[in-house]
């Protein structure tokens, strides 16, 4: 029973996230059929990637990484995006489209030192950035703690996480946090209820 309730909210979770949902909610993981849920953790070393192309998931990491004092990692690409917004859009769906990886600028050279990874994911065309994919298949994630954050313009978390922990099969990972983009630069209250929850600040 206790299985079918935990499978139950889990799903209503993730349902209210794609509608937009609130400012903040907490999405519980599914790592090869198994819900992962809130619980301590020893924290060590810990890694702040992320993505950001308009500032907000910038935004989330800089206060993760001010709570947690986690060293921080941009991930770039060598080719810019255009300027515009819509042109992309365009460009980012089909590079969805095309499965691109597109070439990203530098890498962490201690990644072995790291035990806690937190990666921040803006929700492009329902799933991370392709450059993202190409920053996690870089590395071997075996053993350690994956913690995700998506932020998003109304399509909550979508693919975002499922398809990170493709990436990653042989790390645990922890309840995402799923921020509007609108109100990314004022979640600190929702970053830190997150992160006391989860048992990650300093």
């Amino acid at each position: 029973m206790r299985k079918i309730l935990a499978g139950m909210m889990s799903a209503f979770l993730l349902l209210v996230a794609a509608c937009g949902g609130s400012n903040a909610e907490a999405i519980a993981t599914d790592n090869g059929g198994k819900v992962m849920q809130a619980e301590k953790v020893n924290a060590g070393k810990a890694l702040v990637v992320y993505y950001s192309r308009s500032g907000n998931t910038e935004a989330i990491a800089n206060m993760i990484s001010a709570e947690t004092g986690a060293d921080m990692f941009r991930v770039t690409t060598v080719k810019p995006y255009p300027e515009a917004y819509r042109e992309t859009t365009e460009v980012a769906r089909a590079e969805r489209d095309n499965n691109a990886r597109p070439e990203i600028n530098g890498r962490v050279e201690n990644m072995a030192d790291y035990d806690i990874v937190y990666v921040g994911i803006p929700n492009w065309w329902s799933t991370m950035p392709m450059a993202l994919f190409t920053f996690m298949e870089q590395y071997d994630f075996s053993g350690k703690t994956i913690v995700p954050f998506v932020t998003h313009g109304g399509g909550g978390v979508a693919n975002c996480v499922s398809d990170l922990q493709k990436t990653a099969p042989n790390a645990k990972f922890l309840d995402a946090l799923v921020i509007s983009g609108s109100n990314a630069k004022g979640a600190q209250s929702d970053v830190n209820a997150w992160l006391n929850r989860l048992g990650l600040k300093k």
